[in-house]
């Protein structure tokens, strides 16, 4: 049986927007091996794995070109849009079973909305390797996971940083994101992440990121719903919302193309 997939750019109301997802329907379970091959042959952000439960809900793995990862917000979003608008998924709320725990898609007004867990970053001192690799100094420096998290003092010096890929990935951490108050008005605040470890080296928009923005930015303005852009070439809108010790994460998605893989892989 042949598995249909489908290429979705979300966080984005345009295509060739946003980040790219290759959304996978199986059928039944398939080697860790297979996933990850099929992910480097398609070489984007992320490729991910469904599979439908018993009790209704879907086993959901995510995958890089080069490793399986443990949280992934675009992608969850393209797997939303993709059961909604491609696999005849008719429910209004969908239960995804993740390395990351339960994680729920529900239509909204204004897209999808993700209830993903919050991490705040926490103080981590960083040493002159960091604003070396980054070609920036920071006005602050934290750690949340593998994560390290950099404020920039402006917008415009988050939209000019031309990091040194091969300093970061040698780093001790998995990905280093910097970010700025906006200078636009439509948002809050503004970032880009680099993780050149995982064989990307700027990620497009990433959901995961914004579990850790969203409650940085809120105690510095004071507010519990905001919005963020994430400056990367593509760009990327992520509505997010402070709900105890959760944060949503809204945005639209694109469907590029939809098809099926060819029988014999």
């Amino acid at each position: 049986m042949s598995t249909p997939i489908v290429w979705i750019d979300a966080f984005t109301s345009t295509p060739y927007g946003g980040n790219p997802a290759a959304v996978c329907l199986l059928s039944s379970p398939k080697p860790d091996a297979w996933m990850q091959a099929l992910a480097a042959e398609l070489n984007i952000s992320e490729t991910v794995f469904l599979l439908a439960l018993d009790d209704g809900s879907y086993s959901l793995r995510w995958f890089t070109p080069a490793a399986e990862i443990e949280l992934c917000g675009h992608a969850t979003l393209a797997s939303a849009h993709a059961l909604w608008n491609h696999f005849n998924q008719s429910g209004e709320t969908l239960v995804f079973k993740t390395l990351s725990g339960d994680l729920t898609a529900v239509k909204s007004e204004q897209g999808i909305t993700l209830n993903f867990p919050e991490v705040a970053p926490t103080p981590f001192a960083i040493n002159a390797d960091v604003a070396d690799a980054l070609g920036k100094q920071p006005v602050w420096s934290g750690q949340a996971g593998k994560k390290l998290f950099i404020e920039l003092e402006s917008a415009q010096a988050v939209r000019d940083c031309q990091p040194d890929f091969a300093a970061i990935c040698a780093l001790p951490l998995r990905g280093v994101v910097i970010t700025a108050a906006s200078d636009e008005p439509q948002y809050d605040f503004i970032s880009r992440f680099f993780i050149p470890e995982l064989g990307i080296n700027e990620d497009p928009v990433t959901g995961s990121a914004h579990c850790r923005l969203a409650p940085y930015w809120a105690a510095k303005f004071n507010k519990t719903t905001l919005t963020g852009y994430q400056a990367s070439k593509r760009g990327g809108v992520v509505k997010v919302a402070l709900i105890e010790n959760r944060v949503t994460l809204t945005g639209q998605c694109q469907t590029i193309f939809a098809g099926e893989l060819s029988e014999h892989l």
